[in-house]
């Protein structure tokens, strides 16, 4: 593509003088009319440019411009940033189509290849430079900062961003067992488990016993016992309430409490009945106990804990 500059002509890279930097980092300039092509276009055949579209008056500019100067510094020169003032480049906004801002572009060899309109969060902003930075190039470094990302962004409960960059990692990895994971939870997280089921079977063959695979295995297993258990919340605490030797009753409120989000005490039903009866319905409510374990997985607080108490029932 290229830009129509006031001759009518299009502007080319030749005549064109450096632009200036946009802040200490080398990685980061602001930009012009006359300097688009050399900085956006032809840069963008080395490595993939942003270009942050602002005004000093928006608001959301000015919290979206630091997380992207932030990340794009960290990339190490992996991706460049290029700033753009559309009060003073208003035929750049024009010929771009530029709407409202802040309006985000990704280029690469020439390009506009990705993009967003208006603030996002910290860790969207490190999700969509880090795809960028990590495009075509791969490695162990990439895929860790990749998940770390997605990662942070489910735990922070932006399950959209977290899909996202599991998404974009199965594209460059396909398989791999941590994004497959990653991915069947944030469907599993928004109640989809047909999509998580299907995700599942993504898996390599050589992942296919990897803990994360694994853990998401055993939640998918409690989500669909739970949800057949949860009408059933009430009656069985009534059970339980008349009858404390009711296992049947206590295991049915373990099901039905777990379905409604408290873990927790799940566990602590269920150890409950392995302390009346290990035996009880062949060993089931130990069974069950090893599925949530499996699910939270191994180095989850309420996993040491649950396999500690349950150790001393057992042995004691």
């Amino acid at each position: 593509m290229a830009l129509i500059g006031s001759s009518g002509r299009p502007v080319g890279t030749g005549a064109a003088k450096p632009a200036s930097s946009g802040g200490a980092s080398p990685y980061i300039k602001d930009s012009s009319l006359a300097t688009f092509a050399a900085d956006v276009l032809e840069a963008s055949r080395e490595v993939p440019v942003i270009v942050d579209f602002w005004a000093p008056w928006c608001g959301p500019c000015k919290q979206l411009g630091p997380a992207l100067e932030k990340a794009v510094t960290d990339a190490k020169g992996a991706v460049r940033l290029v700033k753009i003032n559309i009060d003073e480049n208003q035929e750049i906004a024009r010929q771009l189509r530029i709407q409202s801002i802040p309006t985000v572009y990704a280029f690469r060899n020439g390009q506009p290849v990705d993009g967003f309109m208006g603030a996002i969060p910290d860790s969207q902003v490190r999700t969509f430079v880090q795809s960028l930075a990590g495009g075509g190039q791969g490695g162990a470094d990439h895929t860790a900062e990749i998940l770390a990302a997605a990662d942070e962004a489910a735990a922070a409960g932006d399950i959209s961003t977290a899909a996202q960059a599991y998404g974009h990692l199965l594209q460059e990895e396909p398989g791999h067992p941590k994004a497959v994971a990653g991915l069947a939870r944030c469907y599993l997280r928004s109640g989809d488990i047909e999509r998580a089921k299907a995700t599942l079977q993504l898996v390599r063959p050589d992942g296919a016993s990897d803990e994360s695979i694994r853990s998401v295995e055993a939640e998918l297993k409690l989500k669909e016992q739970s949800l057949k258990a949860a009408g059933g919340l009430e009656t069985a605490r009534a059970k339980v309430q008349a009858d404390p030797n009711d296992l049947q009753a206590r295991y049915d409120l373990a099901l039905a409490i777990d379905g409604a989000g408290d873990r927790e005490g799940a566990i602590n039903e269920l150890l409950a009945i392995v302390k009346r009866d290990r035996k009880w319905n062949d060993e089931a409510a130990r069974k069950h106990l090893l599925t949530l374990f499996d699910a939270m997985g191994s180095t989850d607080p309420r996993t040491i804990e649950g396999r500690r108490k349950l150790s001393s029932i057992l042995f004691s």
